[in-house]
């Protein structure tokens, strides 16, 4: 006899940034009951259906945890165009750049032309999505700097700037400070760091 097969639900959540988040949703879902499926950065997987009763009790859990359930169809592409920006800018990097450009990129990641995307982006989010791109890097390099164990070559390279010079410059005109000025602060001057999910 064939076992029914369960529909899956898809929750898309704001403000998942790092493993840690992907651990405590997990965790949390796991403990209201929910047979989870697959969390990945910004969105879940798990047995449904959801009622709606459910639904409000997984949006209290998310809002206590400083998450929140997206239900807008444009928030949740917002929240794809971040998601995939975040995880390139710090989690899949490694020795060698990525190839494609960053329009290729975040539009084979959401599933959609780049134009309306960044069209969408600037609308809602009242800056573009290369702005967002170099915030999120500057904060990725302030996190490199601080951890003091690659050159300012290496993190360039590492970043995809073209030069060390223009890693530098960027990196002033966001920050108010050159790479070199961030190095010398003292640790507890590392507030200049921002969270990631709060970039904008």
């Amino acid at each position: 006899m064939k076992k029914k097969r369960t529909s899956v639900e898809h929750l898309y959540i704001k403000n998942m940034v790092c493993d840690r988040c992907i651990r405590v949703v997990r965790e949390e879902l796991s403990a209201l009951g929910h047979d989870v499926r697959t969390v990945v950065l910004g969105e879940v997987q798990i047995g449904g259906p959801v009622s709606a009763a459910q639904r409000t009790a997984i949006s209290a859990m998310l809002v206590k945890n400083g998450f929140e359930l997206i239900e807008d169809r444009n928030a949740r592409t917002i929240e794809e165009i971040k998601t995939a920006i975040i995880r390139l800018v710090h989690h899949d990097h490694d020795a060698a750049p990525m190839r494609k450009k960053y329009s290729e990129y975040i539009a084979d990641a959401v599933g959609r032309d780049y134009h309306s995307l960044s069209v969408l982006f600037s609308a809602v989010e009242n800056i573009t999505i290369e702005q967002y791109i170099i915030r999120q890097k500057i904060e990725r390099v302030k996190e490199l700097i601080r951890y003091d164990d690659r050159s300012l070559s290496e993190i360039a390279y590492m970043m995809r700037y073209s030069s060390v010079q223009h890693l530098s410059t960027q990196f002033k005109s966001v920050t108010g400070f050159t790479p070199s000025e961030f190095k010398r602060l003292s640790p507890s001057h590392h507030h200049h760091r921002m969270p990631i999910d709060r970039v904008h």
